[in-house]
């Protein structure tokens, strides 16, 4: 009965998780685009950052306040995520990028991937999926492409260090979004967006200092492409899209998938902000770039294409998984068969013990 019941479930679960990885990348890959023309008309980096973050920590308002239990049930698990997950990566990938060129920047940022796989096996101790070891691999190549790193190359000690803590930062999006789900008291993966993103706009608030910008040019228009549209727009997009409909969606999708397989798939946040600059910005697609999302994407496959690690939480529980099954001393023959003996005897099996 187990066996027929879980068998449909796990593609199902699995396709929703990458489905909404996906729109996450794609949600996260116009957050560059819908900014570029606010800073040209004025707004400076950091204060675009702390309006896309505060505007979407407003917009979720209703559901923190709807699962506001969750701050007394997990304080430690939203401060850290506010804290990696939302300010952290904002404010090393701008201190980065202050220090060396945008396109090396992104590149660090962008080994998260890995960093992930070696913080799940090295500190988690769990075992790595070969499709999701090969395709951060794959992916990491393609994104030197994407951003044309051999342009830019040039060495600043503290930039390359502030880069990594962005790439640290990103590993602790997916450990923390994984850890809601989990323990005693789980929680929401709408209160996690929430609160992170509440708790981020106030430490954004400290270093930003919004009150210093002339936030008047949102009531203006600006310029994308040579076209002129109200300043709104895109920073409405940037809000909406590009932050409350990432955010949620990303971390919804790490609960479907494993950290590692969703960290490779979010690499093509890079290839949707390329290929939007090019269509909506004007700025050059060159070959290379072109050739890099591909490998992006080729990356991207293997990981959620690939078998999962024998480890995983689900999978290790169900007896159709367990390699050892059939070693066990009183359990001769396939786990099936040993599962429908120990019913008879009045045993329980020790293979479904965690089911």
């Amino acid at each position: 009965m187990h066996r027929s019941t879980a068998s449909p479930t796990l593609p199902t679960g699995r396709t929703l998780g990458l489905s909404l990885a996906l729109v996450s990348a794609f949600a996260f890959g116009g957050s560059g685009t819908a900014a570029k023309p606010l800073i040209e008309a004025g707004l400076s980096p950091l204060h675009v950052v702390w309006l896309r973050v505060t505007g979407a920590a407003v917009a979720l308002l209703p559901i923190a306040y709807r699962h506001r239990d969750a701050v007394l049930r997990r304080p430690g698990l939203l401060i850290g995520f506010g804290l990696l997950a939302v300010a952290g990566v904002q404010a090393c990938y701008f201190a980065a990028i202050s220090r060396i060129p945008v396109g090396v920047a992104l590149l660090i940022e962008y080994l998260g991937p890995p960093l992930l796989i070696g913080y799940v096996k090295l500190v988690q101790r769990k075992p790595i999926g070969r499709g999701a070891a090969i395709g951060a691999g794959v992916a990491v190549a393609g994104l030197a492409c994407v951003v044309e790193v051999w342009n830019g190359l040039s060495f600043d000690a503290l930039g390359v260090l502030f880069a990594l803590g962005a790439a640290c930062c990103q590993v602790g999006y997916f450990v923390l979004a994984d850890a809601g789900r989990r323990g005693e008291h789980p929680v929401d993966p709408l209160a996690v967006s929430a609160f992170g993103l509440l708790i981020g706009a106030v430490l954004l608030t400290v270093f930003t200092r919004p009150w210093q910008a002339d936030w008047s040019t949102l009531g203006g228009s600006v310029v994308m492409n040579g076209h002129t549209l109200p300043a709104l727009f895109p920073a409405a997009w940037m809000i909406l899209i590009a932050t409350v409909l990432a955010y949620l969606t990303g971390v919804i999708a790490v609960g479907h998938l494993s950290p590692p397989v969703a960290g490779v798939v979010a690499n093509l946040e890079a290839v949707v902000a390329t290929v939007l600059a090019w269509v909506l910005l004007g700025e050059h697609l060159g070959l290379p770039q072109i050739a890099g999302g591909l490998l992006v994407l080729t990356g991207a496959f293997a990981a959620q294409t690939g078998k999962p690690a024998a480890a995983d939480a689900r999978g290790a529980r169900d007896p159709r998984n367990a390699p050892d099954a059939r070693d066990a001393p009183d359990a001769p023959g396939t786990p099936e068969r040993v599962a429908a003996e120990r019913q008879v005897s009045g045993r329980p099996s020790r293979t479904s013990r965690g089911d």
